[in-house]
């Protein structure tokens, strides 16, 4: 069973998405056991939750609405070249581990050698 956690305005989250698996965002607001998340990008998000589209700083954002048990925590200190290893990581769940693999991938280090 997944843990819960404390959510609040301002935390960073991923929600899911049908195309690239995981989107993140900041909680804007928080009221009961829904949460109002603006995502940093464009892109629409699964129809089970509400979405609306507002323009911020010059680029499109996404506003979802989605239940607190519908998202996962992300890592606030997370590099953008990710961990060498998977056990470094803040919170040990799907999305931070397919973010970590992305980055690894990205810069053409997802195997460490220990040469």
């Amino acid at each position: 069973m997944a843990r819960k956690f404390s959510v609040s305005v301002g935390s960073q989250v991923w929600v899911e998405d049908p195309d690239v698996v995981w989107i993140d965002g900041e909680v804007l607001e928080v009221k009961g056991s829904e949460i109002k998340i603006s995502c940093s990008t464009g892109r629409a998000v699964s129809t089970s939750f509400t979405v609306k589209q507002h323009f911020v700083s010059g680029m499109y954002a996404m506003e979802v609405t989605a239940k607190i048990s519908d998202v996962h925590p992300k890592g606030p200190e997370a590099s953008p070249s990710g961990v060498d290893d998977m056990t470094k990581l803040a919170y040990l769940h799907e999305p931070g581990m397919l973010q970590n693999l992305r980055a690894r991938y990205d810069i053409n280090k997802i195997y460490v050698s220990k040469c």
